[in-house]
């Protein structure tokens, strides 16, 4: 009985998600954007003067409109259930301006595999730019450069957050010690949200 009602709660949740999603509102290739509220969300928004955290890229398969993110690992989240994990559950949805002429079959073909050859992979709590593993603004970035040649964000230097704050001390401490990689080459989900070649969907 206990497994039942919790199936009964969890379609009653989904239905109440996808209706704050317009219908024919979301498509393959659209980028969404939510507050975090994993442990590193603060230090994230702090750095980076942004009050989005985490972001995700969103595909569509047999089952409906999912997720493919970079949490623990990266994975497929249905759409839904990614919505109702951040922050009071609110998100924006973001678009290629051009994406009627860009985001081609063939070309979401290839998306689809770049996103299968990280699928899997650990989430990478150091934000090293290289594949081994990945973080979720990374994982976005790369998908679209790839695939479609386009850089959807500004490439930055660690150093060119800032890192003065207190929580953003302290977790990088946590990570690095006293050796941060102030050279290391990053894509936050800030830098993604700002684009000029994206367009903010209505919600």
């Amino acid at each position: 009985m206990r497994r039942v009602i919790l199936i009964i709660a969890g379609l009653i949740l989904s239905a109440g998600l996808q209706a704050k999603v317009k219908p024919g509102l979301v498509r393959e290739g659209d980028l969404i954007f939510q507050t975090s509220l994993s442990a590193q969300s603060k230090a994230i928004q702090l750095a980076t003067k942004s009050k989005y955290s985490h972001c995700g890229i969103i595909f569509k398969d047999k089952n409906g409109y999912y997720v493919l993110e970079a949490i623990s690992k990266v994975k497929r989240t249905p759409l839904a259930q990614w919505i109702a994990r951040g922050k009071e559950k609110s998100f924006v949805i973001k678009r290629l301006k051009n994406a009627d002429q860009v985001l081609q079959p063939e070309v979401m073909v290839k998306m689809k595999r770049a996103g299968q050859y990280f699928s899997g992979k650990n989430y990478d709590l150091t934000f090293e730019w290289s594949d081994d593993q990945i973080y979720c603004s990374e994982l976005i970035w790369k998908i679209y450069q790839r695939a479609t040649g386009l850089q959807i964000g500004k490439l930055e230097k660690l150093r060119d957050f800032d890192l003065s704050n207190d929580i953003v001390t302290q977790k990088m401490k946590s990570r690095y010690g006293n050796k941060v990689p102030l050279n290391e080459t990053v894509i936050s989900p800030a830098s993604i949200f700002k684009s000029k070649l994206l367009k903010t969907v209505s919600i």
